[in-house]
């Protein structure tokens, strides 16, 4: 049911957005809604949905009194305003447009399966909304038994495909990240808690590499790209902190303000000899230290399996 409320609302923006500043009438509105979903729309529906955008998504619906007209301010810069919003809006589309493709365009869209555990984002985002502390039964990779956790849902979020929750676990007493896919089962409780004053989801992440929480302050890490690599990686940098500190014919040279974790490290190593780290002396003889381990296994006889 709340799925099916969430298409119905990015339905609803995306006519605005391409309705763009001259807006709809609620003729036009009324008259949209009834041919896609097959059932009446009142104007007390349609506000009570305005609510649940705005709340939701932060994104007005406006009237303009004098034409009787609604709209979306800058509908064409709601990318730009919020990327998250903007991209949030594009995969509830893209997988509307899937379902209905799935019959007429069969073999020709291939899309890749992720373990993303998308079917507990619903309920997270109700808990969140709610204040409601919820309670998972959860296995961390490497464990042989999944744990029961009380959480408060803090946020969430997706990285390499994957969905996130960040919040407060009782049982450590500290902000925690967990993978939505290493979740077993879910229960939304009753008992409710307060937000910390301030949290920002992206501001927690500031100098993370992907999904972890260091204790370590963010330092600075530079690295060169060769050839088309740096074009690359320009086009889809590494972290939200990149920047290019000089280039020539051969190379570009990067750098991105981070916490070092293993993570990072493997991105950059997943690069082959089209990167080369060069400071901190500490990420250099890191990537050194990788480079011999992965050298040992291809150095000796090959196995050949049976």
């Amino acid at each position: 049911m709340v799925t099916e409320l969430l298409n119905k609302y990015i339905w609803l923006v995306q006519k605005f957005i391409t309705a763009g500043d001259t807006g709809l009438s609620l003729g036009e509105i009324t008259g949209a809604w009834e041919r896609k979903f097959g059932t009446a729309y009142s104007r007390r529906s349609f506000n009570n949905h305005r609510e649940a955008i705005a709340e939701v998504f932060g994104i007005e619906i406006e009237c303009n009194r004098s034409t009787r007209r609604y709209f979306v301010r800058d509908s064409g810069e709601i990318s730009d305003r919020d990327a998250g919003i903007a991209w949030l809006i594009d995969t509830f589309t893209v997988n509307n447009m899937l379902s209905l493709a799935k019959g007429r365009l069969s073999g020709r869209i291939s899309v890749e399966e992720v373990p993303s555990g998308k079917k507990y984002l619903t309920p997270l985002m109700n808990a969140m909304q709610e204040g409601n502390i919820v309670r998972i039964l959860y296995r961390k990779y490497g464990a042989t038994e999944a744990e029961t956790r009380r959480i408060h849902p803090y946020g969430i979020k997706e990285s390499a495909s994957r969905w996130y929750l960040v919040g407060w676990s009782e049982k450590r007493e500290s902000c925690r990240v967990f993978a939505l896919d290493r979740i077993e089962r879910l229960e939304i409780l009753p008992e409710t808690f307060s937000m910390p004053s301030g949290f920002d989801i992206d501001a927690l992440f500031a100098t993370s590499f992907g999904t972890y929480l260091s204790d370590r302050p963010g330092q600075k890490i530079v690295f060169r790209a060769f050839g088309t690599e740096s074009s690359y990686i320009r086009d889809l940098p590494l972290h939200h902190t990149q920047t290019v500190i000089k280039e020539d014919e051969k190379s570009v040279t990067f750098s991105i303000f981070a916490s070092p974790n293993n993570s990072l490290y493997l991105e950059l190593l997943g690069h082959g000899p089209n990167i080369e780290v060069l400071e901190p002396d500490e990420a250099r003889l890191r990537m050194k230290e990788l480079t011999r381990e992965m050298d040992k296994l291809y150095s000796g006889k090959t196995t050949k399996t049976k």
